[in-house]
């Protein structure tokens, strides 16, 4: 039973087809489909249906983060044990939702909205399975392969992490704890990359930034060079992360939720022993270039 990979996000959006122009155009994703006020995206090397999910609303930020899980039995004994610890666990039927089979959804102790899935319609990358070119020639703007991870925010990352390991199964990583040792930032994995998922704090509920990934350095400078040439103000980057290792470039979308296109970092191993960073480290840590802690990163969050 294994959690795999982050599958999708879903966000809010008071200004869909802003939006969905700035996905498609800008930053580059596939629409896959529409449906109910929502507009269904994903990277071009993705198989599954779609990664992110907008969502028309009278505000912005995240509805609801899932992930992919191996077996549709596997859901059983997640919710069995998401119920021992408390946690509202709804059954989602296969159907009910575009291209989704069976999910479980519940309330996590971090205030979001999570979901668990096996089955998602496999729509491919639109190209041929049989002696491949090595990608598509009718990619736009940035045209970030996949997705990456996701930073969530919390009011106790302690208690965000007990529960991402515990029932969960995820690994921690990296951390960075304060000068009495107490959890400040906390980054996740099932996928044997960098992180799948983190959290730092903030409000319950809260989303600090979803990420796509970039096949290398050079991309993420291509990508500087796009997101100023459509005219969006980066909000920090080109640089580098002290944490993870990746090369990283953070702007916000039109109605003011934050992106990242993320590449490099390292491979992890299941008895991967966790990084730690002291607070006194923060500004290495976050952007180890400048080494300095910027105040908009540190305090916007939707």
């Amino acid at each position: 039973m294994a959690i795999f990979r982050l599958g999708h996000v879903e966000v809010r959006t008071p200004d869909l087809e802003l939006c969905a122009a700035y996905y498609t155009e800008v930053l580059g994703l596939r629409e896959v489909a529409r449906e109910d006020g929502k507009v269904y995206l994903k990277g071009w090397d993705e198989q599954d249906h779609h990664s992110v999910v907008l969502a028309a609303s009278n505000r912005y930020g995240i509805d609801h983060v899932a992930f992919k899980t191996e077996e549709v039995d596997d859901l059983e004994v997640y919710e069995r044990d998401l119920e021992r610890y408390g946690c509202t666990v709804e059954r989602i039927p296969a159907g009910t939702r575009l291209a989704m089979g069976e999910a479980i959804r519940f309330d996590s102790p971090t205030g979001h909205t999570m979901e668990i899935y096996a089955k998602k319609q496999k729509v491919g990358n639109g190209l041929p399975l049989f002696n491949p070119p090595p990608m598509p020639m009718d990619l736009v703007g940035i045209a970030p392969p996949r997705i990456d991870h996701c930073l969530l925010t919390t009011e106790n990352v302690p208690d965000a992490a007990r529960f991402m390991s515990e029932v969960l199964g995820f690994r921690l990583t990296e951390q960075m704890v304060s000068n009495e040792g107490h959890q400040l930032i906390v980054f996740f994995e099932r996928s044997r990359q960098p992180h799948d998922v983190a959290f730092t704090r903030g409000a319950n509920g809260g989303l600090h930034h979803f990420a796509f990934w970039l096949d290398s350095w050079a991309e993420v400078g291509r990508a500087a060079d796009t997101l100023r040439l459509n005219g969006i103000d980066i909000d920090i980057g080109p640089t580098r992360h002290g944490i993870t290792r990746g090369h990283t470039i953070y702007f916000f979308d039109p109605v003011g939720n934050r992106n990242e296109v993320f590449t490099g970092g390292y491979k992890t191993d299941t008895d991967w022993e966790t990084i730690t960073w002291t607070e006194d480290q923060l500004g290495k840590a976050l952007f180890y270039y400048e080494n300095r802690v910027v105040d908009s990163f540190v305090s916007i969050y939707t």
